[in-house]
């Protein structure tokens, strides 16, 4: 576990210091980078990208919240970062400094009138997982065990302020163009916004996980409204392991499988049954018990799929659809992939092209089953992004907004099931198709 930590800059003012601080030292490296090249012309940015994503990683840890998400957010687009970025910002899943005991009790103070201790039976000042939004702590009451996830200070008011201050390093790592960054930027913001309202999460986990209870080798927490509030959730504590430790035990090929089906399960009954899924796959917020059940712990971002995207976004992709080209260049204005905008020369192009990129994408739902474990789809899937980031024509914001969310979510589970090396049906719960929309 990192160092504890006993302070958050809370204020605009300390928060945007600590972002200049963070510009300074890069700058530093940036001069340390060329001044080295000078005598060796060949000197490649593997030492450059280590230090500033050591730095960003510091400074960004300390902040929390949002600047921390976005953090985590990017550590899983593994084919736009530098390696070193790539792991250091993963460490966000799992790792981050937790808050120190004092600031604990005081948070419960704020919003309870009452220090933990007055709340639970027992209350373990030391944290037992710290990520980016907040941390969890274990609890008992009346001889249950308890998971009491409480925010860090000052998360919720500064997100416009943090996403403002983190667009610098944005356009430098993902070479992104303005127009681009401010629709990406907007919907991560709201999306936080709602992440930041436990009161909202609680009635968002009660909701899921009631509709999902009956999906095989599933298994969620009981919540506690009563001892929950606007900054800290309690729940039933969930035995299990994160998913690097519980491949570090060497599973076998068919509980890996068994995992990997009932978390295909989960998300496409959320997409396609729900119409609002679970939007943050990463891999702190599941659990592996040891009776073999997938454990969702966490529900704090949830993306809403409206009509309008839902049905042209997956007829793209589970129908007939792309056989017929007029079909297809109409779903694709839809989705706004196509603008009215474009001439005769650019339409044919960006009919193509998507068309080869939703193609690459929809291979696990074209023959009922898909074995993840294989590494030429990725490899396929990694280089047709790169190929994209390069291209000038994907400069400008092309795609609704509702986009970010859905291929995050959806890349998101493909990268765990090829780290599971999960062999999956995945037929179990279909796209339910109209062509009149």
């Amino acid at each position: 576990m990192a160092k504890e930590q006993q302070h958050i800059p809370a204020s605009k003012v300390a928060r945007s210091a600590k972002f200049v601080g963070t510009g300074i030292k890069i700058g530093g490296n940036y001069i340390k980078h060329y001044s080295k090249k000078l005598f060796n012309p060949d000197l490649s940015k593997e030492e450059l990208n280590e230090d500033n994503a050591t730095d960003i990683y510091e400074s960004l840890s300390q902040l929390k919240g949002s600047a921390l998400k976005v953090a985590q957010m990017l550590s899983m687009d593994k084919n736009i970062l530098p390696k070193a970025y790539v792991d250091k910002f993963s460490m966000s899943q799992y790792n981050a400094p937790p808050l120190s005991g004092p600031l604990i009790v005081q948070t419960f103070k704020k919003h309870f009138g009452k220090s933990p201790e007055q709340i639970y039976d027992k209350f373990n000042l030391k944290s037992s997982n710290a990520a980016s939004i907040g941390q969890v702590h274990q609890a008992e009451l009346k001889g249950e065990k308890l998971a009491v996830k409480i925010q860090y200070p000052g998360v919720g008011s500064s997100i416009s302020s943090d996403l403002k201050m983190v667009k610098p390093f944005a356009f430098r790592l993902l070479g992104m163009s303005e127009a681009e960054l401010a629709v990406y930027m907007k919907e991560v913001e709201e999306r936080l916004l709602e992440e930041t309202d436990y009161e909202l999460e609680l009635r968002s986990s009660m909701k899921i996980s009631e509709a999902c209870k009956d999906i095989p080798n599933l298994v969620f927490p009981k919540y506690y409204p009563e001892l929950s509030g606007p900054r800290v959730i309690t729940m039933s504590w969930l035995n299990g392991l994160h998913l690097k430790e519980f491949l570090a035990t060497e599973p076998s090929q068919e509980i890996r499988n068994q995992i990997g089906q009932a978390l295909w399960d989960f998300y496409n009954f959320q997409q396609h049954e729900l119409r609002a899924v679970h939007a943050d796959p990463h891999p702190g917020n599941f659990l592996i018990t040891p009776e073999g059940k997938l454990g969702i712990i966490d529900f704090g971002c949830i993306k809403s799929l409206p009509d309008s995207f839902y049905y042209p976004f997956f007829a793209t992709t589970s129908s007939d659809l792309m056989d017929n080209k007029e079909k297809t260049i109409k779903a694709f204005r839809q989705l706004e992939m196509i603008l009215p905008k474009d001439n005769e020369a650019q339409v044919e192009f960006y009919y193509q092209t998507y068309r080869e990129m939703i193609s690459l994408f929809a291979q696990p739902y074209a023959k009922g089953s898909f074995d993840f474990s294989k590494n030429g789809y990725f490899d396929q899937l990694y280089a047709f992004g790169e190929k994209l980031a390069k291209m000038p024509e994907f400069k400008q914001a092309r795609g609704v907004k509702h986009f970010i969310y859905v291929n995050r979510t959806n890349f998101g589970l493909y990268s765990i099931l090829h780290e599971l090396g999960a062999q999956v049906r995945t037929d179990t719960y279909k796209p339910h198709l109209k062509t009149d929309y």
